[in-house]
Formats: C-alpha cells, sequence, structure tokens
C-alpha cells in the first residue's frame, strides 16, 4: 500500500531524518555522537564486524555494554539500509525496547518498523512494551511505537491498534496525529469491518487546522472511503486556505480530491461550451449595446434568464463563490518545484475552470519540460491531449516542442504529435523546415512518425498540400526502404483527397511497383493503379503481368491487392487482362493463406458467373467511390480518461481507476460549507476578546507603575489612560 511505504519514509521526521549515509556509506546523525558513529566505507568493514566470533553482535546485544549496543545497532541500520536481510537478529532487537536510552530507542524502533510485519509472533511479545511507548513524553518514541503496533498485521490486536489510534488523533504533537493518519490504512486492509470505527477517527483529524497533519488525513480518505464527499463540506474552505502551506505530495493529493469535489459540488461555469466555441463568442453582446438604458429590472431578468420550460438558468459566467475559492487557492501553487503539484493544478484548471482561465497554467507545464525525462513524458502527454481542445494555449510557446538531440525517442514522438496538432496556416512554415530535418534523424522509427505528420499537416492544410506531396516524392529516392514505404503509405492517402489534380504522381508510383521490395508500399501502389487505372491505361496492364510471374512468392497483403488489381483491370480492361486475371485467380485457389482462397472463389464468382444480378452490378463492387482517408491524432482516444492519470498514460484502465464525474445541473445546497466559517468567526472572536484582555492586564500594570513616583512611569500611563478613552 502506498500509505505503508509513506509512512515508513516519515519516520524521519524531526529527528529520525537527521539520520542519512554520506557518499563512503558512513551514517551521521546530529542529534548524537553515538548515532554518529562511523561506519567504515564500504560494506566490508561492516560485514567483518557483524561476524561470528568474539564479537558476535547477538551477544553484544544481549549482554553488552550501552555502547556496544548502540554500535551494533547501527551497523545493524547501515546494513539494513543497503537492502541487506538483517531479520535475524529480530529475537534479540524486539527486547531491547525497554532500553532507557533514546538513541538506542530511535535505532530499535527503525528496525521494528521494517520487520514487523514480517515477524508478527516475536513483535507480540513486546505489545505491552508498545503500549508503553504510546505515553513515552518524547514525541518521536509515541510515534515510533505507534508505526510499530500498526505493522503488525495480525487480527488479534485490533482492538489495541483502535484505542491507541483514538488517543493519537487527540495527541498534543501534530507528528503523531500525523502518524495516526498514515496507520488508518493499515487498520482498515486488516480489518475491513471496522470501517465505520475508522472513518470516526478520521472525522476527528479532518478537523486538525495544522498543515502537517492534513496531507496524511487525506491521503488516507483515498484509501479509505472515496466515495464519502459529504465528509469534506465543512473542512472545504479550510483545505482551500491552508493549501498553501501543506507539504508538496499533500498538496498534489488535496488538489486531485477538491477537483473531484467540486465536480459534484458546482455547475459547470462555460456552460457545457467547448473551449473553441467560448473563442468565437463576442465579449460583449449585441442586444446589451441597444439597451444600455434599461431600468433595474430589465438588468436582473438577463441575469436569471429562462428558458422554454419556465426554469431559470443561471447566467454564464457567474461562478460559485466556493468555485472561485478554490481557482484563486490554486494560482500561487503554479511556481511549486514539485511537478506533480502542477500538474494537479492543470488538471484541476482543465475541468473545473472557465474556458478564458485555463491559459494560465501553460507557462507552469512548458517549465517542467527543463525536468528528468520522466517528468517530460507525463507533461507533455497531457498536453497533448489538451492541445486539440485549446491550441491557442499553447501555441506561444511553439518552439518548446521542436525536438532536441537529446530528446529520448518517446519524448520525441510526442513533440511529433504536439506539433502536428498545433500546424495552422500561421506557423506550418517553420514546423515543416524543423520536419525537414527530422526526415535526416537516424532513428528509423521516428522518421516514419515525421512522415506520418507530414501527410496530416497536408491534409488538414489544403495551401501546403501541394509542397506537402513534392517532399514526399523526393523522400521516395531515399535508401532506406523503411522511409520509402512509408512515403508511398502516406502519398496514397493524400492523392485519394484529390487524384485529378496529381496524375503525374501516380504514373510515377506506378512506375515504381516492380522496385519497391516493403511489403505495405507495394500494396498501396497497386491499390493505386487498380483504383486511378484511367489514369494509367498503358502501365496498368504491364504491372499486373509482372505481379502475375512474382505471384508466389509475394507476402499476402501484397497477393490480396493483385487480386484486387485483376477484378478492377478485367472490368475496365477485359480485352488486355482477361487471361491474367484467371491465370491469377487459378495461383491464388490453391494458396496456402486461407483468406486469399475465399478472396479468389469470390472474385471469380463475381466476375466469371455470368448472367447473374452480381456479375451486372461487379463494377459497383470493385470501382465504387472509396472515401478519402481520416487521418486522425493518435491521442484522440485518451480523452476518456482523466489527464494525469496512470490510465491516461498507459491508454488503459487500470485497476482503481473511476472516471471523473459530471458537472452537476443544479448545483447542490451550498449553505453545508458555512460551518467552517462560523467556526473561524467563533475563533477570531475568542482571540479578540484575549487580545482585549491582554491590554486591560497591561494598563493595570502600567497604572501600579504609575503610583511609585516615576516620571517615566506616569507618563506611560497618560498614553494608557489615553488610548483607553481613545
Amino acid at each position: 500500500m502506498a500509505f505503508e511505504h509513506s509512512s515508513n519514509s516519515m519516520m524521519g521526521a524531526e529527528g529520525f531524518g537527521s539520520d542519512s549515509f554520506n557518499d563512503t556509506g558512513e551514517m551521521v546523525s546530529s542529534a548524537s555522537g553515538g548515532m554518529g558513529a562511523s561506519v567504515s566505507g564500504g560494506g566490508v568493514a561492516r560485514q567483518s564486524f557483524l561476524k561470528r566470533g568474539n564479537n558476535d553482535p547477538v551477544q553484544m546485544l544481549e549482554i553488552g555494554k550501552e555502547s556496544d549496543k548502540l554500535k551494533v545497532m547501527t551497523n545493524i541500520i547501515a546494513e539494513m539500509a543497503q537492502g541487506t536481510d538483517q531479520s535475524e537478529y529480530f529475537p534479540n532487537v524486539v527486547k531491547l525496547v525497554v532500553n532507557k536510552s533514546l538513541e538506542l530507542k530511535k535505532l530499535v524502533y527503525m528496525y521494528l518498523v521494517r520487520y514487523a510485519e514480517e515477524v508478527p509472533d516475536i513483535a507480540l511479545l513486546s505489545i505491552s512494551t508498545f503500549q508503553k511507548g504510546l505515553a513515552d513524553p518524547n514525541q518521536l518514541i509515541r510515534a515510533s511505537a505507534l508505526r510499530v503496533l500498526s505493522s503488525i498485521r495480525v487480527s488479534v490486536i485490533v482492538p489495541i491498534m483502535q484505542i491507541a489510534l483514538k488517543q493519537a488523533a487527540s495527541d498534543m504533537s501534530p507528528y503523531v496525529r500525523k502518524t495516526a493518519a498514515h496507520a488508518l490504512p493499515k487498520l482498515y486492509e486488516l480489518a475491513p469491518i471496522e470501517k465505520d470505527n475508522i472513518i470516526e477517527i478520521m472525522e476527528k483529524l479532518l478537523s486538525d487546522r495544522t498543515t502537517m497533519v492534513l496531507g496524511s488525513v487525506v491521503m488516507a480518505f483515498e484509501e479509505i472511503c472515496p466515495d464519502r464527499l459529504d465528509l469534506l463540506h465543512k473542512h472545504y474552505r479550510k483545505l482551500c486556505n491552508t493549501l498553501l502551506d501543506i507539504d508538496e505530495w499533500g498538496q498534489a493529493a488535496i488538489i486531485n480530491l477538491l477537483t473531484r469535489y467540486a465536480r459534484t459540488q458546482f455547475e459547470d461555469p462555460n456552460d457545457g461550451q467547448t473551449a473553441a466555441e467560448t473563442a468565437d463568442d463576442p465579449f460583449y453582446d449585441e442586444a446589451d449595446d441597444d439597451d444600455d438604458d434599461d431600468d433595474e429590472d430589465e438588468d436582473e431578468d438577463d441575469d436569471d434568464e429562462e428558458d422554454g420550460e419556465g426554469k431559470k438558468k443561471k447566467r454564464r459566467g457567474v461562478m460559485d463563490p466556493d468555485h472561485r475559492l478554490l481557482l484563486r487557492s490554486l494560482q500561487p501553487l503554479l511556481m511549486s518545484r514539485n511537478a506533480s503539484v502542477v500538474m494537479a493544478i492543470a488538471q484541476a484548471y482543465h475541468y473545473l475552470a472557465p474556458h478564458g482561465e485555463v491559459g494560465s497554467v501553460a507557462r507552469a507545464m512548458i517549465r517542467q519540460l527543463k525536468g528528468t525525462r520522466e517528468t517530460r513524458y507525463i507533461v507533455l502527454t497531457a498536453i497533448a491531449s489538451m492541445v486539440p481542445s485549446r491550441p491557442g494555449m499553447f501555441e506561444p510557446y511553439l518552439r518548446s516542442f521542436f525536438v532536441e538531440h537529446s530528446d529520448p525517442q518517446f519524448v520525441r514522438l510526442i513533440k511529433l504529435e504536439i506539433l502536428t496538432t498545433l500546424a495552422n496556416e500561421s506557423n506550418i512554415s517553420p514546423i515543416l523546415r524543423e520536419f525537414q530535418e527530422y526526415v535526416k534523424h537516424p532513428d528509423r522509427t521516428f522518421v516514419t512518425q515525421t512522415i506520418q505528420c507530414i501527410g496530416r499537416c497536408a491534409s488538414n492544410l489544403s495551401n501546403v498540400t501541394e509542397s506537402c506531396l513534392q517532399g514526399l516524392m523526393g523522400l521516395m529516392k531515399n535508401k532506406d526502404e523503411a522511409v520509402v514505404a512509408e512515403s508511398v503509405v502516406v502519398i496514397k492517402k493524400l492523392l485519394q483527397l484529390n487524384p485529378e489534380a496529381h496524375k503525374e504522381i501516380i504514373i510515377m508510383m506506378s512506375k515504381m511497383a516492380s522496385t519497391v521490395n516493403v511489403p505495405m508500399a507495394k500494396a498501396s501502389i497497386l491499390w493505386l493503379i487498380g483504383e486511378y487505372s484511367s489514369h494509367v491505361p498503358k502501365i496498368a496492364p504491364d504491372v499486373l503481368r509482372q505481379m502475375a510471374q512474382s505471384f508466389p512468392a509475394e507476402e499476402p497483403i501484397v497477393k490480396l491487392q493483385i487480386i484486387n488489381l485483376a477484378a478492377k483491370l478485367y472490368i475496365t480492361n477485359s480485352k488486355q487482362t482477361k487471361l491474367l486475371a484467371q491465370y491469377i485467380l487459378n495461383l491464388a485457389k490453391y494458396d496456402l493463406n486461407y483468406d486469399l482462397r475465399d478472396k479468389a472463389r469470390a472474385v471469380r464468382a463475381l466476375l466469371l458467373t455470368k448472367d447473374t444480378r452480381l456479375h451486372r452490378k461487379c463494377k459497383r463492387f470493385f470501382l465504387s467511390e472509396k472515401p478519402a482517408p481520416n487521418l486522425k491524432s493518435t491521442f484522440d482516444d485518451r480523452a476518456r480518461f482523466q489527464i494525469g492519470t496512470m490510465s491516461h498514460v498507459l491508454n488503459n484502465e487500470v485497476v482503481g481507476w473511476e472516471a471523473l464525474p459530471d458537472f452537476p445541473e443544479v448545483a447542490p445546497d451550498p449553505t453545508v460549507r458555512d460551518v467552517e466559517d462560523k467556526y473561524a468567526e467563533l475563533e477570531a472572536t475568542n482571540e479578540f476578546k484575549f487580545d482585549l484582555d491582554g491590554e486591560e492586564d497591561t494598563d493595570e500594570t502600567d497604572d501600579s507603575d504609575s503610583s511609585s513616583g516615576s516620571d517615566d512611569s506616569s507618563s506611560g500611563s497618560d498614553d494608557s489612560d489615553d488610548s483607553d478613552d481613545s
């Protein structure tokens, strides 16, 4: 579980975290000289120290001096940190929990947290000692005892854990309360039947106003009861206002939770309009220009328009104050150094904010492209999904998506996708210049993807179709067969858009049919010849003759297109190709591929069996007009997943994924969130009264000092009296 690891990693806060290992493998602690004892550089010295002999670590843990025990535990923890199994010392280490040395006890608890889950039976022997540790004056010992107790996965101690967590939830130390929040998912996994009691403890922790605790509680909430959004009503405003002070990983968890909460509690700020529709709307309505002199009643009617059913519809642009509070709280976090926080904010703005405000996250997302390559991949995947609906948002940062020499392949491919989607008439020139350089790259996969992107740009922008075709024809002279094959496939798709205007290209490609060796490219050329045989009436029969000679050696995909070519030429030029078509059908009749045999049998029945209705309509079967291909983005099918999630990155539903809820048609009652405001006002009132009492005490002190006869005190009392009068 994620919470188990996070709680174990949090062991170091406020004392434990001061222990670290330097570059030579030495363990250093700022808390004590004993814990900072040097562990010799490398594992050889430690292994020799732990070797059985005169300095047997088991004997030293049992009957050794305090300093010897501390030294042995330091070496055990160092070995444990490097991944060496040290579970053999568990029976001896568990006895040291009663030791009075604070430094030794810290190391013991660090060891027990690691191995208590693996050896629960032995850990149960010291359960009473752990319970005593819960009442220790030191907050680190209390938290460590609670962590060890929650790491013992035995159902017998569930009641003890419940009592311990209830006490820890009311502990004076926020560190202990944070540890209690981390222990809740462990208890839930051990005893799901106790969910109601666990939620009761969680509600108490949700009321905590310490930023150290809130992030851990929200993570526990997401693990135990993510559907209980009603528990967040009275804490919503507190979470928004304290979001800036919470740790980074807590911020990411809270933002994701509040995004789901907002989708269920607020109306759609865009009123169902897309970003493109909002951009086309005029800033001022024409009706407003003509009705400037309307009275106040008519203005009020404009705010709440009535639809055909008589129901009042909220004017677009008016947002719930709590909805606006969330967006305003997220704005400062765009400068966060944590990529997870920035992605969570981008996700929240993408799904919650008005279209005109979403652009504010673009700069923060572009800044993350300077991070690690894994971070770049996640951010670019999100941008690639946002660009189709918000192209103007990232167009000013076009050069940020140009491929760099240090980019790994998966980053280069996504940048290609983004550049292709951003291409329009105003920026197509620099994009095509980039593509011309990309086709020279040694990576074959990257080059073929670039060729596909050139084809998409040519199909989307008619003014560059001709230049793109000329560039692709130039690539057909490339020595790499994969580049030539991909160029042929893309040219074939582009020619379908307007074949009449590119007869010369069809003739040129027909002459290449016998020289191309890549099956997909050859199949595409044969399809073009058969579909537009009227443009090459002299070349097409000769191509069919050459294909008949090499038919047995061709790949199945090429053989299928040879059969199609024979059928089409039999219909349009039966005099020259009748015998060739029959010969090819006879060859296919005995082919090993059953698809080819079935295809040949069907074509023979259509063409050679005359005086049938199917024979009379065979031209419609083979030579009907085909629709032009629609070159779509590879990211179109990811829109169903929420950006920034694992399912979105993998383009597949992972375990635990849930779709983001839709906005409600009518927002629920907003007064459920007013509880927190009343509490804050009451708290502010109490503070104000406390300040007044403090001033009165100060005045009384000043008066008593003035009676001593000193001039300074009397002047001070006069000033205080004046302030009282004022």
